[in-house]
């Protein structure tokens, strides 16, 4: 067997919490440690383990998708492995050139061109300069940047920088590409696109961590799915066993979510988006519910500029990462209407009897639709389950084994019966002469 292309030994990584750092003089410096030593006093701190004792294998060819609700460690064991933080204590082995998508822009130089930048990257990787220019046409068509290639990145729009840096990071062809959560922004077109790229990357034979809250983009484009909580290794396993094993457990996306803070809630100077809901008629918070009732979803926010047509929606998902079906407000009180400055709540109510039994994740958004702009969208907001009962009134009828589908409606059914089947005898078989 190869060795592996990805090694992680006993991985940690520690932070200090809580402690303002001020520059000072050196006297400064010195005075303060010897008045501490003379006193006996301890400078105070304290310490948080993002990362704790995080050991795992990827085999060349690999791609292996990394899952965890926020603060699980994703991202530091990203930019571990990408040699842009030190650990603390453990080791990782890397055999292959590595390309990073990190960020909107990581490595990017900013005074640089997009052309500058290209090849920048690529000698970063250790490419020569004619198997940069190999790539160089397909680079800057994947990324749409044609009319601005020799204009300097500083200038790009959040959209352009995005699609350079992927394109970038996909096709200059690393051994080992780390991509952390880059298909959450840009259009939909884009995203599509990316996805297309990175299933091709991945049966090119190039070892891909994929970190992501799209629990179908892991579905489609993994082997193998690592499930990080509080900073250590929860499963290591397929991607449908790991990923219903978050959803179902306090590791995964809850029923009740909420952003306190204003200032970085999700979203931009028009909305905010400050809490989503899973409620029933029974209740204001559930994180399950019956087949036979409806389930409501309400999302909290704020808008900050009038004058806007906003349009809240939810996006529904299953555990398998199928795209259910989506909801856009419709409440005839503010179609079309621009919406004032305030706190809103929008509650959408889903009919009894149609979600199908097991796990549901919801995505929250709020758009404007002429022209379409997202301001804000969490794809993995809330989750919630849903219950069947075997009681012979669900769309289930008497049938108790396994229900395939994402929805699952009771029907009217009709049945007629028009007098006495006649009975009709067999024919007789002639015996042969």
């Amino acid at each position: 067997m190869s060795a592996p292309a990805i090694r992680v030994e006993g991985l940690g990584k520690r932070y200090r919490i809580g402690e303002r750092v001020r520059y000072k003089s050196l006297r400064e410096s010195v005075s303060n440690v010897a008045r501490r030593a003379l006193r006996g006093e301890r400078r105070p701190h304290e310490t948080i383990w993002a990362l704790k004792d995080v050991s795992f294998e990827v085999q060349p060819g690999e791609v292996v998708g990394v899952i965890g609700r926020n603060g699980a460690g994703k991202s530091t064991l990203l930019k571990i492995l990408s040699r842009i933080t030190e650990p603390t204590e453990g080791r990782v082995e890397l055999h292959g050139r590595v390309g990073s998508l990190l960020e909107v822009g990581t490595g990017f130089h900013q005074e640089l061109t997009g052309r500058e930048n290209i090849y920048l990257n690529g000698a970063i990787l250790g490419m020569k300069r004619a198997e940069i220019e190999r790539k160089f046409d397909e680079i800057v068509a994947f990324a749409e940047i044609e009319r601005f290639l020799d204009t300097p990145v500083k200038h790009y729009s959040t959209g352009m920088y995005l699609r350079l840096a992927f394109a970038v990071a996909a096709h200059l062809e690393p051994e080992i590409l780390l991509v952390d959560e880059v298909l959450a922004v840009g259009d939909s077109g884009f995203q599509t696109k990316c996805m297309g790229k990175m299933e091709e990357v991945g049966k090119g034979g190039r070892t891909v961590i994929f970190v992501s809250h799209n629990m179908a983009a892991v579905s489609r484009l993994c082997q193998r799915a690592v499930l990080l909580g509080e900073g250590r290794v929860f499963l290591d396993g397929p991607p449908e066993e790991v990923l219903a094993t978050y959803l179902r457990s306090d590791l995964g996306p809850s029923s009740s979510r909420t952003w306190p803070d204003g200032a970085t809630a999700p979203g931009n100077d028009v909305v905010r988006l400050r809490g989503v809901r899973v409620q029933t008629r029974r209740g204001p918070v559930t994180d399950s519910a019956g087949i036979a009732e409806e389930v409501g979803v309400e999302i909290e926010y704020e808008v900050l500029a009038p004058g806007h047509i906003l349009v809240p929606n939810l996006h529904f998902f299953n555990e398998q990462g199928t795209y259910a079906f989506v909801v856009h407000d419709s409440d005839p009180a503010w179609c079309r209407r621009p919406r004032p400055v305030g706190r809103f709540f929008s509650t959408a109510w889903i009919p009894a009897n149609y979600l199908a039994e097991g796990t549901l994740i919801v995505g929250a958004a709020i758009s404007t639709h002429s022209p379409l702009v997202i301001h804000v969208y969490e794809r993995d907001a809330v989750a919630f389950n849903v219950a069947d009962s075997f009681d012979g009134t669900t769309a289930r009828g008497d049938y108790v084994g396994y229900m395939p589908g994402v929805v699952r409606p009771l029907v009217p059914w009709e049945t007629r019966i028009v007098g006495p089947l006649p009975i009709v005898a067999p024919a007789r078989k002639e015996k042969e002469s």
